[in-house]
């Protein structure tokens, strides 16, 4: 069995971590790029073509920087670890007041920039809150269109706990304002760096028990 490894990490936190019990999930990988997967009643949602849950590219900001696959202010742009560094990196040439300007430029990661942000650093906040409000407006985007009632975040961003999970969360109750999005639930991931393994498997145990029928 083959698939997308950000589909295979809903999969895993659907069936045995943060996800469980979800009727519709988004599980989003927040970490060098932005991934996800949509897990209905248990099952991966595939679309047309196997490619799902790249909720990574939807524009939350028609202003932004340009993002790699071509389009403008996507999710990716504010949110990933790279998104984040070049981000950052342009700020610092403009001015050089951040302790991150301490850094060697290939030093200034997503983590580099959330431990700043922890830190007090203005410009780690900024840059960390922008974030959030980004997975805030895609996620409840996400929420209006397919009627989700969780979404599990994993990734290395996620590990930032309350630095981004409180203004995320802020921002997603003021955009979810539907009577079926508005109490859309978001958890950090349970199954850390094993979820993928753990999804591939499930993809696994579920196509045998297809053949099997």
């Amino acid at each position: 069995m083959l698939d997308n490894d950000a589909k295979a990490f809903a999969l895993g936190e659907a069936l045995f971590g943060a996800g469980r019990g979800a009727r519709c999930m988004l599980g989003m990988v927040v970490s060098t790029g932005v991934g996800g997967g949509i897990v209905v009643n248990g099952k991966l949602f595939d679309g047309a073509s196997g490619n799902a849950g790249h909720v990574g590219h939807i524009i939350v900001s028609k202003d932004g920087p340009t993002c790699y696959c071509g389009g403008v202010g996507c999710i990716t742009v504010y949110a990933s670890g790279t998104g984040l560094a070049e981000r950052a990196i342009e700020a610092l040439a403009l001015d050089s007041g951040s302790s991150l300007a301490n850094l060697p430029p290939g030093e200034v990661t997503g983590r580099a920039i959330a431990q700043a942000a922890r830190d007090g650093d203005a410009l780690a906040l900024r840059l960390m809150n922008d974030a959030a409000l980004a997975l805030a407006r895609g996620i409840a985007g996400a929420a209006n269109l397919l009627d989700l009632d969780r979404v599990v975040i994993g990734g290395g961003l996620a590990e930032s706990g309350d630095l981004l999970f409180v203004p995320l969360e802020q921002e997603l109750r003021r955009r979810a304002r539907l009577a079926f999005s508005r109490n859309v639930e978001v958890y950090p991931a349970a199954l850390g760096t094993e979820a993928g393994v753990v999804g591939a498997a499930g993809l696994v145990f579920q196509g045998q028990a297809i053949e099997h029928t």
